[in-house]
């Protein structure tokens, strides 16, 4: 793929400020005690969100380099059950297969991995123990970490682990990859809990002052919400904590977009710099 490929490919989402697309969802209607549940027919709902709420702080060098050279990329999701899939009706519709599904039709001629490396229950401490094994040996490119719903549900303090969180990231950066981390989704068990919005908060602090990019899927499904007025059975599982297969489906496709964009970034700019002192 040429350079000018990959700038046209970024260049199509910026000019669009937003991502949208319709995925069919089957809602059960609510029923009374004793009732059995009301199959509602599947219906198209739009996935969207403006660029600004997608788009990563910062660009995914490595990810540029490696899709200038056309070479292989290795993407590792590392993270606890919503990593692993909990909530969605198989393997292939975890967002760690959706986004792999989602980066091939970004970039058919390259050779993208997307390796899946939830586990679920799992909190800071747990993963790091697993790092070198389940991350670093698989050689990534670009690793996606989600964090702290579990240490939120049950009531633990993140704040004290921020230790923890830079270690992590100083396992990675020492790789060479590209960080993006994920933040606690929006669902009922979650909002429950008070310190959700201070959980949000700190991991988007961690990131500012570790440079790291974020991936705000908090704002994202709030936005699926409180925007676009989606009822909570429509994007989150029935036990009310997990995602369900149309909101793996929009997370991966917004995830996609935001790792396009963040990784041609670099790329673009280049061009930028290069036409100017041809000018010259």
């Amino acid at each position: 793929m040429q350079a000018h490929d990959l700038v046209y490919r970024a260049a199509k989402p910026l000019a669009f400020m937003a991502f949208a697309f319709a995925l069919p969802i089957g809602l059960a209607a609510p029923s009374q005690a004793g009732e059995a549940k009301a199959a509602i027919a599947p219906v198209a709902t739009k996935c969207d969100a403006p660029l600004d709420l997608l788009r990563l702080a910062n660009p995914l060098s490595r990810i540029a380099h490696k899709l200038a050279a056309n070479e292989q990329i290795t993407i590792v999701a590392i993270g606890s059950s919503s990593t692993a899939g909990s909530g969605a009706s198989s393997a292939q519709a975890t967002y760690p297969s959706r986004l792999a599904a989602d980066l091939k039709q970004r970039f058919p001629k390259h050779a993208i991995n997307v390796i899946n490396r939830g586990v679920g229950g799992e909190e800071i401490p747990d993963m790091l123990k697993r790092f070198d094994k389940a991350v670093i040996a698989n050689k990534p490119d670009l690793v996606l970490w989600q964090l702290g719903t579990n240490a939120l549900i049950r009531d633990h303090q993140i704040t004290d682990r921020g230790a923890s969180i830079r270690a992590g990231l100083e396992k990675i950066r020492a790789t060479g990859a590209d960080i993006v981390l994920i933040d606690p989704q929006y669902a009922p068990k979650v909002n429950a809990k008070p310190e959700a919005p201070h959980m949000v908060e700190f991991i988007s602090t961690v990131a500012k002052q570790e440079g790291v990019a974020l991936f705000r899927r908090y704002a994202v499904m709030k936005r699926w919400s409180e925007v676009d007025h989606m009822p909570f059975p429509a994007f989150v599982a029935a036990d009310g904590l997990h995602m369900n297969d149309w909101s793996y489906a929009c997370m991966a496709k917004g995830l996609g977009m935001a790792i396009a964009e963040a990784a041609q970034r670099p790329i673009q700019s280049a061009r930028v710099m290069r036409k100017h002192f041809d000018a010259e």
